[in-house]
């Protein structure tokens, strides 16, 4: 074997080793969980998939106690569940930590192109080590714990926009995407505005076509859905509760009049998404549709009206937005700060403060933290500078033990 062929597939190796290394202790926690706490978002889907094979009312069960979670999904998704309810917990449960993983390591390739390509023919082994580490924040230790389903999400989306928005299957990812969860579909005003007018059609297209499928499927529970159940976001459980860091959960726990926290809500969601969405278009337009895709991800979570610690997948985009190519230092540095921002616990300790008599303002502060830290990403991130990108992304350049430039392989494009 070449010695590059061999060098390639030691650093495939080599990632993955690393990579499995640093999730060992996910799946050895939260796959050895007591049963009433394993996975219990995966046993969620799993009971909407039985429900849809054996004729039972999607909206109207619960998973199992204590949690008793209700399924809160379009009945799309409860289609694309049916596979779960096939096979045994355990074996779900495996297969769908696995691709986690998988996913993960997939938005990492992606994303962190730029800065990936400068390792040559030993790119895998820096992404497997990049995306063992990104799954150390607790939005992504969660979606282990949960047995969620952002990643896959963020992953549809990214590919979507980064890759296939302005080719002829543009736009159907990301109505796929939001026709299994509605807070997607900012994609396709973010589609829309950038100016790809077909690729926005085509993901409503898509959405409107997929969710006609379902009503064929299952007509009653889709009359549900849309009529009822999507309407009565109490079916989610506390809304002021501290995982919920969207606008509207930082409002509910700041003022307590339901009708004032509301008007409050609706107003700063308009300002957020007026100002998000002009960041993101003028990103796109100067050449950086990363920064572009990232700030759309965050107004997906400031701007839902639930919006759980897990669904903070979308900061693996931002992080790479960030990080750029690896030559600015200061990049770095911030994407560093961030990322050890939104690994420590910080609005659970921030409850926990609160709850034992700490400073209000404070300690409400520090609840709110991965909320108002979405907001300041959302205000803060700039575009990359892309005049030397094309040439980064196209030619990496490593530097050899003698000192001279060579260009070697990196990531696909």
């Amino acid at each position: 074997m070449p010695r590059s062929r061999l060098e390639y597939a030691a650093a495939f190796a080599f990632g993955a080793v690393i990579c499995a290394a640093a999730v060992a202790w996910l799946f050895v926690v939260h796959l050895g969980a007591t049963p009433t706490q394993r996975l219990v978002d995966l046993d969620v889907y799993r009971g909407a998939g039985a429900a849809v094979l054996h004729g039972r009312d999607l909206y109207s069960f619960a998973g199992h106690a204590p949690q008793r979670l209700p399924f809160t999904y379009p009945p799309f998704a409860a289609l694309l569940a049916t596979p779960l309810a096939a096979v045994s917990f355990t074996a779900a449960g495996w297969v769908w930590s696995v691709g986690e993983v998988l996913t993960t390591a997939a938005i990492t390739v992606l994303a962190f192109r730029p800065l990936l390509r400068r390792f040559g023919r030993w790119w895998p082994l820096a992404a497997g080590v990049l995306a063992g580490a990104l799954t150390q924040m607790l939005p992504l230790r969660d979606e282990i714990k949960f047995g969620q389903v952002d990643e896959l999400l963020v992953l549809m989306c990214a590919v979507d926009c980064l890759l296939f928005s302005r080719r002829r299957a543009g736009g159907v990812l990301v109505g796929l995407a939001t026709a299994v969860k509605l807070t997607p579909g900012v994609f396709i005003v973010y589609l829309f505005l950038t100016g790809r007018r077909r690729a926005a059609g085509i993901a409503t297209a898509t959405f409107v076509a997929a969710s006609a499928l379902a009503t064929a499927v299952l007509p009653g529970d889709s009359k549900t859905f849309w009529t009822d159940a999507l309407w009565h976001s109490e079916r989610l459980r506390a809304n002021d509760g501290t995982s919920n860091q969207s606008l509207r959960g930082m409002w509910l726990r700041a003022v307590h009049d339901g009708h004032l926290s509301a008007a409050l809500w609706v107003a700063s969601a308009l300002i957020v998404a007026i100002l998000g969405f002009r960041r993101a278009v003028a990103a796109a337009r100067d050449g950086d549709e990363l920064t572009g895709v990232a700030l759309t991800g965050l107004l997906a979570l400031l701007l839902s009206p639930v919006s759980w610690i897990h669904h903070f997948c979308w900061l693996l985009l931002v992080l790479a937005a960030i990080a750029g190519d690896g030559r600015d230092r200061r990049r770095v540095t911030a994407a560093v700060v961030v990322f050890a921002f939104y690994v420590v616990k910080l609005p659970w300790i921030g409850a926990h403060w609160a709850q034992h008599g700490g400073p209000v303002v404070p300690a409400r502060v520090v609840q709110d933290a991965y909320g108002l830290g979405a907001l300041v990403l959302l205000v803060t991130l700039r575009a990359r500078s892309v005049t030397q990108l094309p040439r980064v992304v196209a030619e990496p350049v490593t530097v050899s033990h003698n000192g001279t430039s060579t260009v070697q392989g990196g990531p696909p494009a």
